[in-house]
């Protein structure tokens, strides 16, 4: 899918491209390719003179070669971008080339953005740049406000981790945790602790790519002072999931604390039957020894004297046990 976004009075607005007829009759500041064919990539080509690299969406590129500027100064980046799924949070490697400056074509510059998926922070800019206008002047503006963008998503989802590390919370420390419930908030932590990893990883990744931004000197000065207040945001989105990370820590230990109890009242229930059990079973191997003359036998009431030796000596460590509280 090939869209493009051009720049009116202030606003950016975005269009649909099914050829390069359709192509030619726009200036755009911005072309975004998701999953591109192989004739879309030659429309790029033929009409921007951009080459879009074979492994601008390789996954084990390394980490040192994500960031450069080609001679004629292109600026290559590539970035990941948060999904933040509830059932499966991942993230999306993105490739932005920008250029800078285009004479046949008359452009300060366009930015190009390659991807696989669809990236929930491009809709979040889409829906802002129709709304404000004035928010986007050139390319460099839409390549800072998509990492403006990606901070502030990621602090939403953050706050989205808050809410429901509340509710387990209200849950484990309601005191009554049966080991069904106990399973329940032990996924639903380990759901929230896979997230706030890949929010910090997405937040350490955003500003390498500001950061580069910045060293190329690309930027003006309000620009130059944006991506510091970016910064600045990132910055604060690490106490928070450190933060995250200890209250997960302390929500899984509670709860692996309640299983542990759990499981102790079932060894306990054990515990105090074997004890109480023990002495009729002493009595019933003295009485079932080999003597010479049989005891039970030898007596009128033996047998009767017996079982009620045995069930009192049952009853008695029972209700002892049971006064003490061990049994509750």
């Amino acid at each position: 899918m090939l869209n493009i976004f051009t720049l009116v009075n202030g606003r950016l607005f975005q269009e649909e491209i099914e050829s390069l007829e359709e192509l030619s009759r726009f200036q755009p500041i911005w072309v975004d390719l998701e999953s591109p064919t192989l004739e879309e990539k030659r429309w790029i080509k033929q009409y921007f003179g951009l080459s879009i690299p074979e492994d601008a969406m390789d996954e084990d590129i390394e980490e040192s070669a994500r960031f450069y500027e080609e001679d004629n100064g292109e600026l290559h980046i590539r970035s990941d971008f948060l999904v933040a799924n509830e059932e499966q949070p991942s993230t999306v490697r993105c490739a932005f080339i920008l250029n800078q400056h285009n004479v046949e074509l008359k452009s300060q510059g366009v930015l190009f953005s390659i991807h696989d998926e669809d990236v929930p922070v491009f809709r979040l800019l889409r829906m802002r740049a129709r709304r404000a206008p004035g928010l986007i002047e050139d390319a460099k503006d839409v390549l800072l406000k998509l990492f403006d963008a990606d901070a502030e998503y990621s602090a939403d989802t953050l706050e989205g981790i808050y809410d429901q590390l509340e509710s387990a919370g209200k849950k484990v420390l309601s005191g009554d945790v049966t080991d069904a419930m106990a399973g329940e908030v032990l996924g639903a932590i380990a759901r929230q602790e896979d997230l706030n990893g890949r929010i910090r990883r997405n937040a350490m990744d955003t500003r390498r790519a500001v950061s580069f931004m910045m060293r190329s000197k690309m930027l003006n000065a309000e620009q130059f002072e944006e991506a510091r207040q970016i910064l600045r945001d990132i910055d604060s989105l690490d106490s928070h999931t450190e933060f995250l990370f200890d209250k997960i820590n302390f929500l899984m230990d509670a709860t692996v604390g309640f299983i542990n109890i759990n499981q102790n009242k079932i060894i306990k229930i054990f515990s105090v039957a074997s004890v109480a059990l023990l002495p009729p079973t002493l009595i019933a191997s003295l009485y079932g020894m080999n003597f010479q003359y049989m005891p039970e036998l030898s007596q009128k009431w033996g047998y009767p004297f017996a079982l009620t030796l045995m069930v009192a000596s049952a009853v008695v460590p029972m209700w002892y046990f049971r006064r003490r509280g061990w049994l509750k």
